[in-house]
């Protein structure tokens, strides 16, 4: 009997999850026992307040919808003044891991995906993160940022034309081959090295998947995979270099896993018609943010870490 491929992703990404728990866990503890100055965000390890357990959960909650958590959470601990901005990108990180992986493990064993195209695009996402990072994140973020907000937006307009039946697209593939998979492939490599400026990759692999002529819920195994392999060992570099919120961290991922369960449950009972609706708001949502962003940012700002959308 052969190895099932789901189960085989599923065992490896455990082991990478059990890594990052083991060091985290082991960081939390060595600053318990050694009673480590609370005033410093990284050595602060007491409870998580109700507010940042309820941070958590909503913006991981929108996350498993395709919203993404990274422009929920920063804009709400900006709001309330919450964490640190120079620890932000570390507390997102370290507290979205868990919850993220989470997703990942429902949405590759519930949703149907077809086996060959979910690990080829995983992996293109993987090796763009490691292998491209470095080359993208040399590139202006602001105009990437403005670029792809721009792209997004024209998409949205096709997948709304689609929606309306006034433009024909979309589909109920569950995978692709032949020049579709390797045109899917390049484009979730380049996803993956964007992920170095903080371009997330929800809503541009939800518009790659249903131009390729896929069904949309397709891609929520595929963006959910590629981020659960990437965020735990990017994690842990903002652990061991103390650039994180230790404590509204622990919220997140302890607030963040109720609120994945819940939205899983709600959007896997969404019609197919209601999901194509979501991804177009999903993706305008994505698309205005990173306009945004881009038009207010300095031209030669520059990305660091690995976040996702």
């Amino acid at each position: 009997m052969g190895i099932n491929p789901i189960l085989a992703l599923q065992a490896a990404l455990g082991a990478l999850t059990a890594i990052f728990i083991v060091g985290w866990t082991a960081t939390v503890l060595r600053v318990r026992r050694t009673a480590e100055d609370a005033s410093s965000p990284s050595t602060d390890a007491r409870v998580p307040t109700p507010i940042q357990l309820g941070i958590g959960a909503v913006t991981n909650f929108f996350d498993t919808l395709g919203i993404g958590s990274f422009a929920t959470t920063t804009a709400l601990f900006r709001f309330i003044r919450l964490v640190p901005d120079r620890v932000i990108p570390g507390t997102l990180n370290v507290g979205h891991t868990l919850p993220t992986v989470v997703q990942a493990f429902l949405f590759t064993t519930m949703v149907r995906v077809d086996v060959l195209t979910l690990f080829a695009f995983i992996i293109a996402a993987v090796l763009g993160a490691w292998l491209g990072a470095g080359i993208v994140a040399s590139w202006p973020k602001r105009r990437v940022q403005v670029g792809m907000g721009a792209a997004l937006l024209g998409a949205a307009t096709l997948m709304l034309m689609t929606a309306l039946n006034l433009f024909p697209g979309g589909g109920e593939a569950l995978g692709v081959r032949g020049a579709k998979l390797i045109i899917g492939v390049g484009v979730n490599f380049f996803l993956g090295a964007l992920m170095s400026l903080g371009i997330g990759l929800y809503a541009p692999c939800m518009i790659l998947v249903s131009l390729l002529g896929m069904n949309p819920t397709a891609a929520f195994p595929i963006m959910m995979g590629s981020c659960a392999f990437l965020m735990p060992v990017g994690s842990l570099k903002f652990i061991r270099e103390k650039a994180y919120s230790l404590r509204a961290a622990l919220g997140l991922a302890i607030g963040g896993i109720p609120g994945v369960l819940l939205a899983f449950y709600v959007l896997t009972r969404l019609p197919i018609s209601a999901v194509r609706w979501l991804v177009i708001v999903v993706v305008v949502y994505t698309a205005v943010t990173m306009l945004r962003a881009g038009l207010s940012e300095p031209d030669d700002a520059a990305g660091s870490g690995t976040p996702k959308p």
